[in-house]
């Protein structure tokens, strides 16, 4: 059932929408402009609302605007409806989101306030585009995937609290929002090989060129261009340019990144050899090795004085834990020995045992903080890692445990204090009991330890499919293996960087394709060059770098993109697979993706990449 309302022309919209808030609605007589509203929309939250034009496919955003000004007549159909929406996002390592986010704003903006929600920097690399229509066969039973639900997350355009470690503090509310940023910030494990085998694979540069004409346009809103609530759209990286790639600071933003490129080599979406496949799938493995047992955490600034001290700090424990309170003895650099009591969520540290009465040295707070594992269960070595938010930045703290038992209630210790739990949670002894099976996980003796590595490599979910028909499991795990030789000393991070580096150097990394006019010619986009490719011989036929670009125009009648190089060279393209506007927003995001440096901070220079990619549209 639909309600209206009498409207006046001179009204601006604010105006207008308080008539809607502070008024009865009913049925309005001829040749008066109409808003529609649902019954179950009358009582609620009416301030993320605004005023959508249905037949001009256009948001009324300018409150101090009258309708008049707006140009709406009498036929116009206005509805009230929320800006922000559900929509299911595919994330790059193939988790779906569910959440809220902006339809009213442009897609570049819309993205920002999804990658501020996330805890991604550098949102300008990343788009949104449609997902491929598969078919189904009539053999496949439909299997729902599972969706994790965050819609109950503060909207992106207010002010996002984080933790120590950088996670926005929405994500530690509950259990459940903690688990997917864990999902969201760690590699996932190795899919089946079934997996792989049913997910769309292009096989041809026709058929890639089709993926890039399902970019959205950056520069409309969602709802202009027909996406609804709770459409599945695809988030990927777009612009194969990453600037600024800070470790401990891009923990998601570095692990999706990996997840993107892991999938293209398990997809074909890019050619490599058989020696680089092997590479690849050694990394693999050895990532999820290493994602078990070490985790990215923020840096920080060094502390002073005392602080300073403290950054190499070493615990030796000692001494029988309690539920309230858990003594142990302290080493610090210079074999200077120090009396530690937990308390709550609190560390204090003494000279001795008999000053614990006394007022402590210092008392560090672990609410909030960072903990991380260092941990080597061959070598004997378990130490926890600390970040503890202090007024000058992160203050880093090493802990050192003598066994597997000690480590294992104060990293559980740790964990509750800095979610702000105290050591008598009810979930302390579990915590502690995980911790032992993650450390028996490691756990493992030179005489079956080959034996044990070669079981557990489930090779056909680290080669592409190509690999998989080609070769039997038997015959991979060794070359695999050989290669894991090599990378198996990498930490995390660097095994990470590692593989991206490899997927960087690949020829033919970071092509967009886009067909031509003609069938048998397509246009490459990277991120420093234009190819023209003539399928007719199958090779590159013409390169122009963007360093010689002077201009650049489009033809929006005739769809046609000309571009002017230096030595009076002048090419000219038009689009089949795509509209002409995606591959203007391609060449002007990658120029706009070159003015970016170090020394500018993270706020965005909205109106330059519009002027650069949104054509007639953004003038």
């Amino acid at each position: 059932m639909s309600y209206y309302t009498n409207i006046g022309a001179v009204d601006n919209m604010y105006q207008c929408v308080l008539t809607l808030w502070s008024h009865t609605m009913y049925t309005s007589s001829k040749g008066d402009r109409q808003i529609f509203l649902s019954s179950s929309e009358i009582k609620q939250d009416w301030s993320d609302h605004a005023l959508w034009w249905e037949q001009k496919q256009q948001w009324l955003l300018k409150p101090s605007w009258t309708l008049d000004k707006c140009g709406i007549h009498a036929d116009a159909r206005l509805c009230l409806t929320p800006q922000h929406k559900p929509l299911q996002l595919v994330m790059p390592s193939s988790i779906v989101l569910r959440m809220r986010v902006c339809f009213s704003s442009p897609v570049f903006r819309t993205i920002m306030g999804i990658c501020k929600l996330l805890n991604i920097r550098r949102p300008e690399e990343l788009s949104l585009l449609w997902p491929v229509e598969e078919k189904k066969k009539k053999k496949d039973k439909d299997v729902g995937e599972e969706v994790y639900d965050i819609t109950c997350a503060p909207l992106p355009s207010s002010t996002i609290p984080k933790l120590a470690n950088g996670m926005p503090a929405f994500f530690a509310e509950t259990p459940e929002t903690e688990v997917v940023y864990k999902i969201l910030a760690v590699s996932q494990p190795a899919p089946a090989p079934e997996t792989i085998a049913k997910l769309y694979r292009t096989t041809n540069i026709m058929e890639k060129a089709h993926i890039n004409s399902r970019w959205l346009d950056s520069s409309r809103s969602l709802l202009q261009q027909g996406v609804k609530e709770n459409d599945k759209l695809i988030l990927r990286f777009k612009y194969y340019t990453f600037h600024d790639i800070i470790p401990q600071a891009d923990v998601v933003r570095l692990t999706q990144l990996y997840e993107q490129s892991r999938w293209a080599i398990l997809l074909e979406e890019i050619e490599c050899t058989e020696e680089e496949m092997m590479v690849f799938a050694a990394l693999q493995y050895h990532i999820g090795k290493v994602s078990l047992t070490e985790q990215s955490v923020a840096s920080c600034p060094a502390m002073e004085d005392l602080d300073s001290a403290l950054q190499c700090l070493e615990v030796k424990m000692e001494g029988e834990s309690s539920a309230d309170d858990i003594p142990k003895r302290l080493t610090l650099k210079g074999y200077k020995q120090y009396w530690f009591t937990f308390k709550d969520t609190t560390i204090s540290y003494y000279k001795s045992k008999e000053e614990s009465s006394k007022e402590p040295i210092q008392q560090m707070n672990l609410k909030g903080c960072e903990v991380a594992p260092d941990v080597s269960v061959a070598g004997q070595k378990f130490c926890i890692r600390l970040l503890i938010p202090g007024p000058e930045g992160m203050n880093e703290v090493y802990l050192r445990c003598e066994h597997e038992q000690q480590y294992s209630q104060w990293m559980a210790a740790c964990r509750l204090a800095s979610k702000g739990k105290t050591l008598a949670d009810s979930s302390f002894s579990s915590e502690v009991q995980s911790i032992q099976s993650f450390l028996a996980m490691q756990k493992t003796t030179p005489r079956n330890n080959t034996a044990q590595t070669d079981e557990s490599i489930n090779t056909h979910s680290l080669v592409s499919p190509r690999y998989q028909k080609k070769y039997k499991p038997k015959q991979l795990t060794p070359r695999i293996l050989e290669a894991y030789q090599n990378v198996a000393q990498l930490s995390l991070t660097d095994a990470i960087q590692k593989f991206l580096q490899i997927w960087q150097a690949l020829p033919d990394f970071g092509l967009s394709y886009i067909v031509g006019c003609r069938k048998d010619e397509v246009l490459g986009i990277a991120n420093n060059r234009l190819i023209r490719i003539d399928l007719s011989v199958g090779d590159v036929v013409k390169t122009w770098r963007y360093n010689t670009m002077r201009q650049w125009n489009v033809n929006w009648d005739i769809k046609q993109v000309a571009i002017e190089f230096d030595g009076n060279v002048n090419i000219a393209f038009s689009c089949v697979t795509a509209n002409c506007k995606i591959v203007h927003e391609y060449i002007g995001g990658y120029i706009f993706m070159s003015t970016r440096c170090r020394e500018q901070s993270d706020t965005l220079n909205e109106e330059l990449f519009h002027k650069l990619t949104g054509g007639h549209e953004a003038l």
